[in-house]
C-alpha cells in the first residue's frame, strides 16, 4: 500500500517537473523568451568584465604600493607623443 502511494508522489512529482520544464521552453520559443536570454547573457557578460576590471586595478594598486610607485606620476608617463618636444 505505502509502496504504491510512493510511486503515485513519485509520477506527479515528475509529471509537475516536466510540465514546468515545457511551459518554461515554450516562452523561451518566441522572440520575447530570445530577447530575454540574450538580455541575461549580456548582464553577465558586463557584470563578469566590471568584476575583472575591479579585480585588475585592486592588483595594480597592490603592486604599486609595494613596489613604493606613486599613481600621480606614474599616470602621466608613457602617455606623451613624439611630437611633443617639451617632454
Amino acid at each position: 500500500m505505502f509502496k504504491k502511494i510512493f510511486w503515485v508522489g513519485v509520477g506527479v512529482g515528475v509529471g509537475a517537473l516536466a510540465y514546468r520544464k515545457l511551459s518554461e521552453a515554450r516562452s523561451l520559443a518566441g522572440p520575447e523568451g530570445l530577447n530575454r536570454v540574450v538580455g541575461r547573457l549580456a548582464d553577465d557578460v558586463a557584470d563578469t568584465l566590471a568584476a575583472f576590471r575591479e579585480g585588475m586595478a585592486a592588483k595594480e594598486t597592490e603592486l604599486r604600493d609595494s613596489l613604493g610607485l606613486d599613481p600621480a606620476s606614474e599616470a602621466g608617463r608613457g602617455r606623451h607623443t613624439a611630437a611633443d618636444p617639451t617632454k
